[in-house]
């Protein structure tokens, strides 16, 4: 696959509109394809109303600063969108096709079978489910092993990350193709296994859901959880990961916490997993043992604490929250 391989998207909806942006934005052409056999008046309209949206999302970013409004037309001249009766044409030079179609597993087998009939046999194909295991979809694939799930968050031309989530017939090599076509258009992409929630959202629905049940419990106002999630979790998970975290402050530290909040709180979700307690006995505490869920033997500790507290430090300048210190100068 070249570096500005043209680019598929089977659907114009949110999901395929979004994609559409981000390799655009990075110089790709896309042809974002209906699925729906439909009229020419109804086809103009959703044409209409595709292009209108990429056209808004480049103004967006235009007045963000990411680009000038003279880059706006360019960069929408590399989107189009095709009928469906067209599609055999659109899909036969494609060097990656990413499906987004509603969440029904029929629906999605039924349009991935299609189009990898129709794409030429180096073509990569990916679905971007968020809920259905890409083995649920792979028995549809004419070669399965050029097959993979590739799971975008919303806003897909924003947010950084990318989840790939190859299938038991995947090749690897496909897997490392698709790295490196999102890593060029300046994302971040990693790979998880295929199980339900991927990484993203199976933390993010436990996190929202006990947000949920501590305004529920009366614990605190809607606001002020939120304040703290903006300014204490979101603050510090910004800049260090949630197992590196456990590192820097000590995997004993979450294991007593986790045995107090299951008893006070008198519910099994807040158990630790047999993982912690096995570092414990392994010594693998953290950065005080030099092993923890990472590895940080060799690693010059203190420059370590220097280069992560200063990312902090970016961040208060950011809120607009990093003030002088008050001296007394009288």
């Amino acid at each position: 696959m070249t570096t500005r391989a043209k680019i598929a998207c089977l659907g114009a909806g949110r999901m395929g509109r979004g994609i559409a942006v981000a390799f655009a934005y990075a110089g790709h052409t896309v042809k974002m394809i209906d699925i729906k056999a439909r009229s020419g008046e109804d086809f103009a309209k959703l044409e209409a109303d595709a292009l209108d949206e990429v056209r808004k999302t480049f103004v967006g970013l235009a007045s963000l600063g990411l680009l000038t409004e003279v880059d706006v037309g360019p960069l929408i001249a590399r989107v189009s969108v095709v009928p469906a009766n067209q599609s055999n044409a659109a899909l036969s030079d494609a060097g990656m096709v990413f499906e987004g179609v509603p969440e029904v597993v029929e629906l999605k087998r039924e349009v991935l079978a299609l189009a990898s009939r129709q794409v030429g046999p180096e073509t990569i194909i990916a679905s971007t489910t968020s809920t259905i295991l890409v083995d649920d979809l792979s028995g549809a694939i004419v070669d399965p092993r050029r097959f993979l799930n590739v799971h975008w968050l919303n806003p897909a031309y924003l947010i950084p990350l990318v989840e790939v989530s190859p299938g038991a017939a995947t090749d690897p090599a496909i897997v490392d193709a698709v790295k490196r076509l999102l890593e060029g258009i300046g994302k971040v992409p990693v790979v998880c296994a295929a199980t339900p929630g991927f990484i993203v959202p199976r933390i993010q629905a436990l996190a929202m859901n006990e947000a949920a049940r501590m305004v529920e419990e009366g614990v605190a106002s809607a606001e002020d959880i939120d304040k703290a999630i903006r300014y204490g979790f979101g603050f510090r998970y910004a800049v260090l990961g949630l197992l590196e975290f456990i590192d820097w402050g000590g995997g004993d530290i979450l294991y007593y916490a986790s045995r107090y909040l299951e008893g006070a709180l008198r519910s099994d979700r807040y158990r630790a997993p047999d993982v912690i307690s096995r570092n414990m006995r392994e010594g693998r505490i953290g950065l005080r043992t030099g092993a923890g869920f990472l590895d940080y033997s060799g690693l010059d500790v203190d420059a370590y604490r220097v280069e992560r507290l200063k990312a902090m430090v970016d961040l208060l300048r950011h809120f607009g929250l990093a003030r002088p210190p008050v001296l007394d100068r009288s």
